[in-house]
């Protein structure tokens, strides 16, 4: 499996996953030129994209997709809430999953895991290529960390994890006080400490890439996040070279994985 950050943070996010004869975008952020600009510098055409995903319906995770989905004949799939909330979703077919549901499109079995966010009824994706049995997982938005979510990230092979702010440039930085109670609050986004603590609880020798993706341009600093999540992987199993950082502007990978072993696939009940 690969994984394209085809751009991450509060101007837009898609992720593009590849396996097999599979191409799925986890959201789609950008408007739909972008989209293609960015797919086309890695040699994607925008007609061999099956499906999008969306995690939510926030305009930074959800601008493109309409417009793509019928521009290129892309499957849009989104959660009931999700599609209630936007109403562009109603002018197009939809195929709606439900938050805590798994379903499969293409080669890729899909977890969608309901997450704390201010949305209707948003979710983190963990994707398993069925021919090799690699796992990645998309988290960002997530608010706070739960049980169910740390459950569903422990042996990923990829994952995508928001480390939005740092704690003290966010108290000090220029949002008024109601915005950054919402960016700090348990329906907002994970602070870099906070993506620190989760990566160390997730880590594990399987885990090859730790993308740290949705960084604020006015609240964090790609350097502090990078640091910030290194120091909490300290004497885990995970190195801190595996750890990048995902660009706003420009597309950040690729990050893939070699295949699991049969054993592995059972062990794991891939």
């Amino acid at each position: 499996m690969k994984v394209w950050v085809l751009g991450s943070g509060s101007s837009g996010n898609a992720i593009l996953l590849e396996s097999g004869n599979s191409r799925v975008l986890i959201d789609a952020g950008f408007p739909h030129t972008v989209l293609a600009s960015r797919l086309a510098t890695i040699g994607v055409a925008v007609q061999s994209i099956d499906a999008v995903i969306l995690t939510h319906e926030h305009l930074d995770h959800a601008r493109g997709a309409c417009t793509s989905a019928k521009k290129w004949g892309w499957s849009l799939l989104a959660t009931r809430g999700t599609v209630r909330e936007c109403a562009e979703l109603s002018a197009i077919p939809v195929h709606t999953f439900d938050s805590n549901s798994s379903f499969a499109v293409g080669d890729f079995s899909i977890e969608a895991v309901h997450i704390s966010h201010d949305a209707a009824d948003p979710v983190a994706i963990v994707a398993t290529a069925s021919g090799s049995g690699v796992r990645s997982a998309i988290a960002y938005d997530v608010g706070c960390v739960t049980h169910a979510l740390r459950r569903a990230l422990a042996r990923v092979d990829i994952l995508v994890l928001e480390a939005n702010h740092d704690e003290e440039m966010l108290q000090y930085g220029p949002y008024p006080p109601s915005v950054r109670q919402r960016i700090s609050g348990s329906r907002g986004h994970l602070s870099n400490r906070e993506a620190g603590e989760l990566a160390r609880d997730c880590a594990h020798r399987g885990l090859s890439h730790l993308a740290l993706a949705h960084i604020s341009k006015e609240c964090n600093l790609p350097g502090v996040a990078l640091a910030t999540v290194r120091d909490h992987l300290a004497g885990s199993r995970v190195s801190g070279s595996k750890v990048r950082v995902c660009a706003q502007d420009a597309v950040t990978g690729p990050f893939q994985a070699s295949g699991k072993t049969a054993s592995e696939q059972l062990l794991l009940g891939v």
